[in-house]
C-alpha cells in the first residue's frame, strides 16, 4: 500500500531514503499514540462504571491500577512524540487524581 503524504508535509523530499524514513516513524508514532489513547478511555470508562456496592474492593483497586498503567503508557508515548505537556490529556480524557497518582508505581504481581 502506497501513502501520499499530506501537503502540510512538503518540507520532506520523498525521493530520498531518509526523509521516508522520517515520514514512516512520525506516522508511527502518532498512531501508536491513537492506540494508547484508545486504552486510556477504555481504562478509565471501566474504572468509572465501577458500582461499589456489586463488586468487591479489590475490583476497584485492580482498575485503578489498569488505568494508572495505560495512562503511565500513554503519557511516556505522547513525550516520544515530542508532547511534553500532560495536563492538556489528563483535562480531555477525564482521568482522576486517584490515578495519577499511581503512576509510575511498581507493583508486585
Amino acid at each position: 500500500m502506497t501513502v501520499r503524504p499530506p501537503q502540510s508535509l512538503r518540507r520532506f523530499d520523498l525521493a530520498s531514503g531518509v526523509n521516508v524514513l522520517e515520514y514512516e516513524l512520525m506516522a508511527e508514532r502518532a498512531d501508536a499514540l491513537g492506540r494508547h489513547g484508545l486504552k486510556v478511555e477504555k481504562a478509565i470508562a471501566a474504572l468509572n462504571g465501577y458500582g461499589g456496592s456489586r463488586h468487591e474492593p479489590a475490583e476497584r483497586e485492580r482498575l485503578l491500577d489498569e488505568a494508572a498503567d495505560a495512562v503511565w503508557a500513554f503519557l511516556i508515548q505522547r513525550e516520544i512524540c515530542g508532547l511534553r505537556d500532560s495536563r492538556d490529556a489528563v483535562r480531555r480524557y477525564g482521568i482522576p487524581k486517584e490515578v495519577m497518582a499511581r503512576l509510575g508505581i511498581v507493583r508486585k504481581r
